[in-house]
């Protein structure tokens, strides 16, 4: 009898034994399996964004602008052509569809040339409003261009974000239906190799008067606020002196907007300057 009771009890021991081992053996997986995720999970580091290069080659300077500046990238001009709005495109580096990494305001150089019979007016711009940063491609280390660009001397220096080109709102129409008439808009004056008035595009005073309202609303200064003023400012000013459809009224709101910037913002003086100029260009041409 006391032999059968030591036997249970050793083979209890035994069991015991066995259960601490298998749950040891357990909890060492469990913690190596942990530890090892944790090491890949804090392993892996985060590609930065990539844009692509819009394309602006062919296009008016101040249209080229806009495009840029709603894509995130900065500028600069190089060359004898200085920038003024009428200027056209004749190159840029990087390439139209160039993938490059996102450095905050990827720098594109563009060269002009002066359309045939085009005077320019007014005070050149050669870089954006904002720092250009440097330019990267994926998977390179080397900076291709300048990592900066003087920024104007009436605007903060910022680091640009996507802007919004204002359009006109549609609503959905019938396939069936025929395509509006758009109203005419006859030209104020003509302007020796002026770019024509683009009629998928809202009307200047419309433009001024759209811009007055996002006024309303964005009382405070921002980088984003700041170069959506701009690119309307320039898209008005530089269309009323083509001679574009009631350019005159345009300019007499966006000076009224102007003066408002000064007063909400602390800046924009020599914008209101520049339109109270492009006004009476306008007039003494008959707009």
């Amino acid at each position: 009898m006391r032999l059968m009771r030591v036997r249970l009890t050793l083979g209890r021991v035994v069991a015991f034994i066995v259960v601490c081992a298998l749950a040891s053996m357990a909890l060492t997986i469990i913690f190596t399996h942990s530890d090892s995720a944790e090491v890949q999970h804090k392993g892996k580091t985060a590609a930065p964004p990539n844009k692509v290069v819009p394309g602006v080659v062919g296009q008016l300077y101040v249209f080229a602008e806009g495009a840029l500046q709603e894509h995130g990238f900065g500028w600069k001009v190089v060359g004898s052509v200085e920038g003024w709005a009428g200027m056209t495109v004749a190159s840029q580096d990087p390439l139209p569809g160039t993938r490059v990494v996102d450095t905050g305001a990827p720098l594109v150089t563009l060269r002009l040339v002066k359309p045939k019979g085009y005077v320019p007016q007014g005070t050149p711009e050669n870089s954006s409003p904002f720092a250009g940063t440097e330019i990267l491609f994926p998977g390179a280390s080397t900076v291709t261009s300048p990592s900066t660009t003087s920024a104007r001397t009436t605007t903060t220096k910022t680091s640009p974000i996507t802007t919004t080109k204002t359009r006109p709102t549609t609503t959905a129409r019938s396939t069936t239906s025929a395509k509006p008439k758009l109203p005419a808009r006859p030209p104020a004056f003509t302007i020796a190799g002026a770019k024509p008035e683009p009629l998928d595009e809202i009307p200047l005073p419309q433009r001024a008067k759209n811009l007055s309202t996002w006024l309303d609303a964005h009382g405070a200064a921002s980088p984003a606020n700041e170069r959506y003023w701009l690119f309307q400012h320039a898209w008005i000013v530089t269309g009323a002196k083509f001679g574009w459809w009631h350019g005159a009224r345009a300019l007499e709101t966006l000076i009224a907007v102007d003066k408002r910037v000064e007063k909400l913002w602390g800046i924009g003086s020599r914008s209101e300057a520049e339109a109270s100029a492009a006004l009476e260009f306008v007039r003494a041409h008959g707009g």
